[in-house]
Formats: C-alpha cells, sequence, structure tokens
C-alpha cells in the first residue's frame, strides 16, 4: 500500500495541472477578446501618447 501513498500526490498535482491548462485555452478567446484586445489597445495608445493610466 506505500507505493498508492506515494502515486497520489503526483497524480492530484497533475489531474489540478491539466485542469489549468484545459481552463487557460477554454478562456482565450471568445466573446470577450474583442473587448480585452480593446482595452489593451486603449492603454498602449495612452502610453505611447504620454497620458497617465488610470486605474
Amino acid at each position: 500500500m506505500d507505493y498508492v501513498s506515494a502515486l497520489v500526490p503526483p497524480i492530484v498535482m497533475a489531474a489540478f495541472f491539466i485542469g489549468l491548462v484545459v481552463t487557460i485555452v477554454k478562456s482565450q478567446g471568445g466573446a470577450n477578446k474583442a473587448k480585452e484586445d480593446a482595452v489593451v489597445d486603449a492603454v498602449i495608445a495612452r502610453a505611447e501618447a504620454g497620458q497617465p493610466i488610470q486605474k
């Protein structure tokens, strides 16, 4: 039974890591991509114009 207790932590960590990667991949793009791109473009434009960035 020692081998079971030795294998459980790496298997659990691998499952969480796979879930994290899947979540990241699924959240890329989608409906909010245009809004996110617009926000980034606005921040870059303000930075290039020398205006302070408001939070």
